[in-house]
């Protein structure tokens, strides 16, 4: 690779990990897998050393990820929480042990699970917990002590504790917390958590603390940060010495320098992960010595006496027992994999979506087979692979007609998904109808899929339209409601009659038209008759559409049923009125804006929405289109394409500098 090669791609890596970082650590809404994340940091991590002028002091391998978020006071750290360096295999465990065996005498090491969960630090005076901190960059994280004291196995009041002291421990959720809330969610009709990890970290940042004390969150403490009035000699001390105070401490095991002895340590712990009642996803090992710690050092962003070692996703063989066949809101037939149950990353799994059927051809998956089934990113069940065949069996293909309601199956134009055109289908009003009441719909709290069923299994309802007949004597007569719940349920439904028309729109399913094109659309007509009336060709003109979009927009308007639907809406009282945002000025009209990187006083959002109400669009690229780039830190590979283009690029301060002139 040569040196021009190395700097894009060390560029390219850089943009990838801070977008992934801040989706994590800051969002906990990851869209990439652990393993992704961490290949790609391991070959950055390689190309700055092949190549040592293309380390920056802010590369991601030299920073802890992670921001102070505006919800919280922030907290300035005394001892930094920094983050371990990750290991892939245990070569790269005997290595680190080698290299600390020749930098001191005799080490041992403890070796203990890495939880999976939300570093915090906890600090006591007198024995009085005073404050809770989140990890943050490692320099200054978010005061959360009021949340952090709902968590009952963290003691408020230690006995015998020195004067001062701070620990640092991980936050999860205990797997059975998260199954009992992702059932609650999904009655809801709320988004589902992702993963334990996500749900500690969003339960953890909430600003009611009631809710986090309702999440049922807990703690493992792995280190002393700092203590006034005791010294101890090794790491282990510390652990057992935290122990005896009260708090709920890591297991470890200590071993002498022998990388066979860590490795059989470290094969044991993965042997017990999927019995654990929480989520692990390495093993962290450390020198035990802390005189030999400070010898060792660290590096910017590592301590050179530790390293994590992260498991590689969990795969396992299982039997195919069946192909069901799933009808979305649009009609799409989804196949799915019913498996026999097997434990993957902490959770039953028996069923894993199979795509289409050319997924299904490439794949060669067979009813009865031997497949391999991993969660990616520890999250969502796929199948890789077809191990074996049964004897007789043979190729599966979805059938040509809908199994919910018999119609005849076809391809939509060149998709690869087979889809039910009938607009009665059952299996497509039932997920209509629960699009249509979700939270990014129309906002019906308390409207989840269980209770659409049984509205439809009743025969109380038969279209979204439906739901705004509803009476209290109706609900009554389901399994579960009560005066209150009833009451709660149509006051909920009353209130969704006002939602603006681009949430109407949104709420209604059409094909290829999410909530952000909604509202182009009634930024550009304005009102209901105005959408209603406009031609393919005009609708295609709006910034943002397409041919597809505009044709998909035209032709559900023209539908009889659609159109009637409308009408039931309106005549049941849903205003689907629409008042467009005023703009603060026109000063910039006809500019496409890119924001990259994080601004210092801004979230991304405000600066958007200050960009639109002064007339400017705001582009999730740069293109030669692009007007201006304001960048902020950590600004990637946006950034350099804007520079190649030779577009402007401006910061936070003169933005606002330009929308106060």
């Amino acid at each position: 690779m040569t040196h021009e090669e190395a700097a894009l791609r060390v560029r390219e890596l850089t943009a990838e990990l801070l977008r992934m970082a801040h989706e994590y650590y800051d969002l906990d809404a990851p869209t990439a897998e652990d393993y992704e994340y961490d290949m790609k940091m391991a070959e950055l991590r390689e190309l700055e050393a092949a190549f040592p002028d293309l380390l920056e002091p802010d590369s991601p391998t030299q920073r802890v990820q992670g921001t102070a978020s505006g919800k919280f006071e922030k907290v300035a750290h005394t001892v930094q929480m920094a983050s371990l360096q990750d290991v892939f295999s245990f070569e790269q465990v005997a290595a680190f042990v080698e290299r600390v065996s020749a930098e001191v005498d005799a080490p041992m090491f403890t070796v203990e699970p890495k939880i999976d969960g939300l570093s915090v630090s906890l600090e006591y005076e007198n024995g009085i917990l005073t404050r809770g901190s989140t990890r943050g960059d490692g320099f200054v994280g978010e005061n959360v002590t009021a949340n952090l004291k709902t968590i009952r196995s963290i003691p408020l009041k230690l006995k015998g504790a020195p004067e001062k002291l701070e620990v640092r421990g991980e936050v999860y959720m205990p797997r059975a917390s998260f199954e009992r809330l992702s059932a609650q969610q999904e009655a809801a009709g709320e988004e589902l958590f992702k993963n334990p990890r996500n749900a500690a970290a969003g339960s953890l940042r909430q600003k009611d603390p009631k809710v986090t004390a309702a999440r049922r969150l807990d703690i493992f403490v792995f280190n002393l940060q700092q203590v006034e009035g005791e010294s101890f000699a090794a790491h282990s001390e510390t652990i057992d010495r935290m122990k005896a105070l009260g708090f709920p401490t890591i297991p470890y095991a200590k071993c002498p320098a022998d990388p066979e002895m860590i490795r059989a340590e470290i094969e044991k712990i993965g042997e017990m992960r999927g019995a654990l009642p929480y989520d692990i996803d390495g093993v962290v090992i450390k020198t035990d010595s802390l005189s030999q710690r400070d010898r060792l050092g660290a590096t910017a962003k590592y301590p050179k006496w530790a390293v994590a070692y992260k498991f590689p996703p969990e795969e396992k063989l299982t039997k195919l027992r069946a192909i069901e066949i799933q009808v979305g809101r649009t009609g799409v037939l989804t196949p799915v994999a019913v498996f026999d149950e097997i434990q993957l990353a902490g959770t039953s799994v028996s069923r894993a979506v199979l795509h289409n059927q050319q997924f299904i051809t490439e794949k060669d998956i067979r009813v009865g087979d031997m497949i391999r089934v991993r969660k990616a990113g520890d999250i969502i069940p796929e199948v890789l692979a077809s191990e074996s065949h049964e004897p007789e069996s043979v190729p599966y293909h979805i059938p040509d007609r809908c199994p919910v309601c018999g119609s005849t199956v076809e391809r939509d134009g060149e998709e690869a998904a087979l889809r039910c055109f009938n607009p009665a289908c059952p299996a497509q009003i039932f997920r209509a109808i629960v699009h249509f009441a979700s939270k990014n719909a129309m906002n019906i709290d308390g409207l989840g899929p269980a209770i659409v069923q049984q509205l439809l299994d009743a025969k109380l309802i038969e279209t979204p339209a439906d739901l705004y007949t509803l009476t209290k004597e109706n609900l009554l007569t389901l399994e579960g409601f009560k005066e209150k719940s009833a009451e709660n349920l149509l006051t909920a439904i009353e209130n969704s009659k006002s939602q603006p028309l681009d949430r109407v729109i949104a709420a209604l399913g059409i094909r290829n038209i999410g909530q952000a094109a909604a509202t182009l659309l009634c930024d550009s007509f304005g009102s209901l008759d105005a959408i209603r009336n406009a031609k393919p060709e005009e609708i295609a003109q709006i910034d943002g559409f397409g041919e597809i979009m505009a044709e998909s927009v035209a032709e559900t308007f023209a539908r009889p049923d659609f159109a009637a639907l409308i009408d039931t809406l309106l005549a049941r009282g849903v205003k689907m009125e629409y008042a467009a945002k005023t703009a603060a000025s026109d000063r910039f009209a006809g500019m496409t804006f890119v924001l990259t990187g994080t601004l210092p006083t801004m979230k991304r959002d405000d600066a958007k929405a200050l960009i639109e109400s002064h007339g400017g669009k705001v582009s999730g690229s740069v293109s030669k289109k692009t007007s201006v780039v304001v960048a902020g830190d950590d600004a990637g590979s946006k950034l350099t394409k804007a520079e190649s283009l030779g577009i402007p690029v401006i910061d936070e301060a003169e933005l606002l500098r330009r929308c106060s002139e």
